[in-house]
């Protein structure tokens, strides 16, 4: 559903420049400066830390540890404990998480930036890792804690922003409903104090397919006039949060074209089946959606937005438009593995839930072995698990056909697979 975080200085600038922009920027003023020592070292650290990626985690340390996870776990593979426990040594007492916290041995205070976005992508992530962890009843402690938080910072009109108190947004309420779904909780059941639940909020963000430039898609949020703008990323967490579904999803059954119809009375699933009607479209135009250039650039000209192709093919396929989203598939498969690289392991995670979606072999993801430059990121997880007991409800969303049927063809003993946001 949610796109990667971009790199710390295009996050820091779209930040500066749109305020509000993309799904994934951030707030500057968010997490440590990446010139802060215990930051820097570690960046240096890297995987010796317990966390996945080299890079600089300012700005998506709980974010990239938390789709790493997803995907992981997709593939049968157990993170290695000493991740788990990076994760777990990022949360607040009160049960948030921010982006990142360089210096995990002092508390959280009213100056830490707490993050809605990574709280929920990092309980999901601890959900699916917490039967197999060294510690699972602190594992669920944890995410109780974070799911208590997200209750508590739920907006009036049922949504979530960004940071707490921040005005609703499309793609921080879906991704805490995806969250809260896949660990076992209605969102339906998250009420607001006047009564509303996410998906009101959610709702609110739809465009009617009477809309000419954007029929039946999802805006980030209202302009400053109130107007709501056609936003691709927006659309397709939406569409999986309308669904019910996250970004670790299969494709629906039966197949089934998408159409935008505007009811009486809307429903999520409607509108969600109207997120993936225009994302089929937009798709259509060039096989892929494209970004507009960052603000100062000289080149003017649109580019290729994998991040964004890769989660509208996964939600069209949760949608049950899997024809739809083939061309797309196909492009992703030639065109993802320099951007992959480039990005880092939300990258791959990215991808190989993208390609869990659609039934697609994500060892052999055009000429990529996804789950092995996943895997190659942070400390080696444990070995892969065929068991039943692997795809127990502690770990809903990940089905058996994935971890034994694919792993079948890929190959014998090793040949498993693994799977796959504003600011």
């Amino acid at each position: 559903m949610n796109t990667v975080r971009r790199s710390a200085a295009a996050l820091a600038a779209a930040a500066v420049v749109f305020g509000t922009g993309a799904a994934l920027a951030l707030p500057a003023a968010a997490a440590p400066s990446p010139s802060d020592p215990a930051s820097a070292s570690a960046s240096a650290s890297g995987s010796s830390s317990g966390l996945y990626g080299t890079k600089d985690p300012t700005y998506d340390g709980v974010w990239r540890q938390s789709y790493a996870f997803l995907a992981q776990r997709g593939a049968g593979f157990q993170p290695a404990d000493q991740a788990v426990d990076w994760l777990l040594g990022q949360q607040c007492a009160d049960g948030s998480f921010s982006a990142y916290r360089a210096d995990t041995t002092a508390p959280c205070d009213a100056k830490t930036m707490r993050d809605t976005n990574a709280t929920a992508l990092a309980v999901q992530g601890l959900g699916s890792v917490r039967r197999e962890s060294a510690d699972p009843e602190k594992v669920d402690k944890a995410i109780k804690a974070g799911d208590g938080w997200l209750r508590s910072v739920q907006n009036k009109d049922g949504g979530w922003g960004y940071t707490p108190g921040g005005p609703s947004d499309a793609n921080s309420t879906s991704l805490v409903i995806g969250a809260l779904a896949a660990t076992g909780i209605k969102p339906g059941s998250y009420t607001s104090v006047e009564g509303r639940t996410p998906y009101d909020a959610l709702l609110t963000f739809a465009l009617p397919c009477s809309d000419k430039d954007g029929a039946g898609a999802f805006a980030y949020q209202p302009d400053k006039t109130g107007k709501l703008l056609a936003n691709a990323d927006a659309t397709a967490a939406a569409t999986l949060a309308g669904l019910g579904k996250s970004v670790v999803s299969t494709k629906a059954s039966p197949e089934q074209s998408p159409t935008c119809q505007d009811l009486p009375k809307p429903t999520a699933e409607r509108a969600a089946l109207n997120g993936a009607s225009y994302l089929a479209k937009a798709l259509a135009k060039t096989g892929h959606l494209t970004a507009p250039p960052m603000p100062g650039a000289t080149d003017t000209t649109e580019k290729p937005d994998i991040g964004n192709t890769a989660d509208a093919v996964l939600a069209l396929a949760a949608s049950g438009a899997t024809k739809e989203a083939q061309p797309a598939l196909e492009w992703l498969e030639k065109n993802s593995a320099a951007w992959a690289k480039e990005s880092g392991p939300a990258a791959y995670a990215q991808l190989i839930l993208t390609a869990r979606a659609t039934e697609t072999d994500p060892r052999e993801f055009g000429s990529a072995d996804l789950v092995e430059q996943l895997n190659a990121l942070g400390p080696a997880p444990k070995s892969p698990d065929t068991s039943d007991a692997s795809t127990s409800d502690d770990e809903r969303g990940f089905d058996v056909w994935w971890i034994i049927g694919i792993g079948m063809v890929v190959g014998v003993g090793i040949g498993f697979l693994v799977s796959g946001r504003k600011k």
